[in-house]
C-alpha cells in the first residue's frame, strides 16, 4: 500500500463524516484566536473564567426563588468585596513579606554558606571543599539572576501598574454584563455555529459540568489549602506565612509537581529560621500532613466526578499548555486534556462506510 492510499484511508476514517471536518476548523480557529489574540483579549477570558466562577452562585439562588438580575448584583457585590479585600489586605501583606524576603536573602546566603562548611568539618570524605565553591558558585548566580530580574521588574512597574489599572477597571464591568446576560451571549454564539452540531453538542453535554466542577473545586481547594497553611505557618511562628501559603495554594495547580516543588521554599526558610532544630521537624511534619490531607481528602472530594486522566496525560498537559498560555495554560491543563480525552472518544470513525454499508445490507434483506 502506496502513502498515499495510506493517508487518504486514514482521512476517509476520521474526516469522513463532515461535522468532523466542521468540528476541526472551529478547534483549529479557537485555539489559534487564543494563541496569536490571547495577550491583547486577556482581560475577557480572564472575566470569563471569573464569570463561570460565579455562575454557580447566581443559579444557586435563583433556584431558591431569587429574582435572575438580584441573584447576578448580589454575587457581583460578593465579588466586589473579595477583590477589595484582596487589593487592600492581602496583597500589601505578600507584598511587605516578599520585600522583607529579599532584604533578608544575603544573610540567608551567609548562613547556608556557613551550614556548608560544618557539614564539610564534619563528613570531609563525603563533603569536598570543591563540590562547597561549586554550590556556592550555582547560588551566587542565581542570587544574581534574581536581583537583576527584581530591577528588571520595577524599572517595569509603571507598564505594570497601568495594566493593572485597566484589568481592574475592565474585569469587573465585563463580569457583570456576563452574568447578566448570560442567556443572550450564549444563544448569540450558538447562532454562529453551524445548523448541524449534534457532534459538538454532545461534547459540549459531557465537558460542560465536568469543567465547571473542575474550576470551581480547584478555586476551592486553592482557597482552603492555602487558608490551612497560613494558619498552620502562623501557629508554629514561621516568618513569611502569607508569602509560603499563597505558593503552597497555588502549587495544588500543578499536580504531582507543584506540592514538590512548594517543598524546598517551606523547608529552607524553616531551616534558616529555626535551625535544625524540633521546631523545624514539626513545621516540615505539619506541612506534609496538610500535603497527604489534600491529595487523600480534599481532592477526592472536590473531584470526585473528574474524568481519570493518567499521570503522565496530566504531566504533558502541563508542560504543553503551560508553555503556551503560561498561568493559564497550567490552570486549565486538566479541563483541556478532559477535553482531548473526550474529542478522542467521541469523534466518529468511518461514518460514512458505516452507513454505506448499512443501507447495502438492508437493500439486500428486502
Amino acid at each position: 500500500m502506496t502513502l498515499r492510499a495510506v493517508f487518504k484511508s486514514w482521512i476517509d476514517h476520521y474526516f469522513s463524516d463532515e461535522e468532523a471536518v466542521i468540528l476541526l476548523v472551529v478547534l483549529v480557529l479557537g485555539f489559534a484566536a487564543v494563541i496569536w489574540f490571547g495577550r491583547m483579549l486577556a482581560p475577557f477570558f480572564i472575566a470569563l473564567v471569573i464569570a463561570f466562577l460565579l455562575q454557580g452562585a447566581v443559579s444557586w439562588l435563583e433556584r431558591r426563588g431569587v429574582p435572575h438580575l438580584l441573584a447576578v448584583i448580589l454575587v457581583f457585590l460578593g465579588f466586589l468585596g473579595m477583590l477589595m479585600a484582596m487589593a487592600f489586605i492581602l496583597l500589601p501583606l505578600i507584598w511587605n513579606q516578599l520585600v522583607s524576603l529579599v532584604q533578608e536573602a544575603p544573610r540567608m546566603f551567609a548562613s547556608g554558606q556557613q551550614l556548608l562548611d560544618d557539614l564539610q568539618e564534619r563528613y570531609p570524605n563525603l563533603v569536598t571543599p570543591d563540590q562547597i565553591q561549586s554550590w556556592i558558585g550555582v547560588a551566587g548566580r542565581e542570587m544574581t539572576q534574581f536581583g537583576q530580574r527584581a530591577l528588571t521588574l520595577s524599572l517595569a512597574s509603571l507598564g505594570n501598574v497601568i495594566a493593572l489599572i485597566v484589568y481592574l477597571i475592565l474585569v469587573p464591568i465585563l463580569v457583570f454584563f456576563m452574568l447578566k446576560d448570560r442567556d443572550t451571549l450564549v444563544a448569540f454564539m450558538v447562532s454562529l455555529l453551524p445548523q448541524q452540531r449534534t457532534l459538538m453538542t454532545r461534547i459540549w453535554q459531557e465537558m460542560d459540568d465536568q469543567i465547571a466542577n473542575y474550576v470551581r473545586g480547584k478555586f476551592i481547594e486553592i482557597i482552603i489549602v492555602g487558608t490551612v497553611a497560613f494558619l498552620t505557618f502562623a501557629f508554629f511562628g514561621l516568618p513569611y506565612s502569607a508569602l509560603l501559603a499563597v505558593m503552597v495554594g497555588f502549587s495544588v495547580l500543578v499536580p504531582y509537581i507543584g506540592a514538590a516543588v512548594a517543598t524546598l521554599p517551606v523547608a529552607a526558610v524553616a531551616g534558616f529560621h529555626f535551625g535544625m532544630t524540633d521546631e523545624f521537624l514539626y513545621v516540615v511534619l505539619a506541612y506534609g500532613v496538610i500535603q497527604a490531607l489534600d491529595g487523600n481528602v480534599l481532592s477526592p472530594i472536590l473531584f470526585s466526578e473528574a474524568v481519570n486522566i493518567h499521570p503522565v496525560s496530566i504531566i504533558l498537559a502541563i508542560l504543553f499548555f503551560g508553555g503556551i498560555w503560561g498561568f493559564w495554560g497550567v490552570f486549565f491543563a486538566i479541563p483541556l486534556a478532559t477535553l482531548l480525552k473526550a474529542l478522542v472518544y467521541a469523534w466518529p470513525r468511518g461514518i460514512k462506510k458505516r452507513q454505506k454499508n448499512e443501507a447495502v445490507e438492508s437493500l439486500a434483506e428486502e
